[in-house]
């Protein structure tokens, strides 16, 4: 049965830009009324939005990403996965599950080639096609190259895509697989359920990072999936081994209040042929059917895991980014509208 549209609905605007943490001043809650799709437009009925932490450098007034960042006093956006209601000429039927980015609201008109129906042949699960797993998927085998019997390590661990590289490492054959975290029990997290060999603790410890991670990796890292950038992807250049390949694919020290810049010792990268590489999910989307193929596998029957958290109501959304900003929150979050 179709929804009924109502005539008001709730969306969720950049109030003013952060130049610190995260509080409720930069957001507003706004009530109006719900977009008209016009003729030919789509209209779609929001189901559940993604929440990551690239949202806050969207915040920014300038961001190097190839993304739009968000504009003071307008609606933010999010990854979202949403109900036709209104097909218009877009080739779709009523009641069917898409993929677009007019997340922080209730309702949307998408931008027409923003419009994607869910492949929920290979992946049944709307959720899934929220994760930042193809993030991870990109950056294990095109940033990173992962191999069988490479020595890996993933940056952030707990988060989004780290809870699914560490997995997706293992999966193209890694022999042993360590991760950074924050805190002792995201340690314990990584390792007792998602497969980590080892986490090293990002500001706990004795020694610095490099030598705390040095003793994880006593021979070296052969791949690296770097989330973090800083002092760890620093720490990582010299850790390596010949011919190391290092994914480039975040900066959360950045967007976690630190910085993400780093310095390091060219020589050493000519010096062990390591390939150091920025990697950018939109120049892979060749792999997205392999991708779901695996991941949708992998969780049919049981080898693969989903962490993540969810939040209820599209008024929740600024709490869930604060609360994974702050380090509280492992794995993917989402929120269902």
């Amino acid at each position: 049965m179709q929804a009924a549209v109502p005539a008001t609905h709730t969306e969720i605007r950049l109030a003013r830009r952060p130049t610190g943490p995260l509080g409720p001043e930069h957001f507003r809650q706004v009530r109006v009324p719900v977009p008209d799709p016009g003729p030919g437009g789509v209209l779609v009925r929001n189901r559940m939005m993604a929440v990551t932490s690239v949202m806050r450098t969207l915040m920014e007034e300038s961001s190097p990403l190839p993304i739009p960042e968000f504009r003071v006093g307008e609606t933010m956006m999010a990854p979202t996965v949403g109900e036709v209601i209104t097909p218009g000429d877009s080739g779709l039927r009523p009641g069917q599950l898409v993929l677009h980015h007019a997340g922080w609201r209730e309702w949307a008109v998408p931008e027409p080639d923003d419009v994607q129906p869910l492949n929920t042949a290979s992946l049944p699960d709307p959720a899934a096609h929220l994760s930042q797993s193809f993030a991870s998927w990109v950056a294990v085998v095109r940033g990173a190259e992962v191999r069988p019997g490479d020595t890996v390590f993933v940056s952030g661990a707990a988060g989004g895509v780290g809870v699914m590289a560490g997995q997706f490492a293992r999966l193209h054959g890694a022999g042993r697989v360590i991760g950074s975290v924050g805190s002792q029990a995201k340690a314990d997290f990584v390792v007792r359920e998602l497969g980590y060999d080892a986490a090293v603790l990002r500001n706990a410890g004795e020694g610095t990072f490099e030598e705390r991670l040095r003793a994880a990796a006593p021979d070296g890292i052969d791949a690296v999936v770097d989330n973090v950038g800083g002092e760890q992807l620093g720490a990582a250049v010299r850790v390596a081994r010949h011919g190391a390949r290092i994914s480039v694919f975040g900066t959360l020290a950045e967007q976690g209040g630190g910085s993400a810049l780093t310095e390091i010792d060219t020589g050493l990268l000519i010096g062990k042929g390591i390939v150091l590489r920025g990697t950018l999910v939109f120049d892979h989307t060749d792999v997205i059917p392999d991708f779901e193929a695996a991941l949708g596998k992998g969780l049919e029957d049981g080898s693969l895991a989903f962490p993540h958290n969810r939040f209820t109501g599209v008024e929740e959304a600024p709490r869930a980014l604060r609360e994974l900003l702050a380090g509280k929150l492992s794995g993917s979050v989402l929120v269902e509208l």
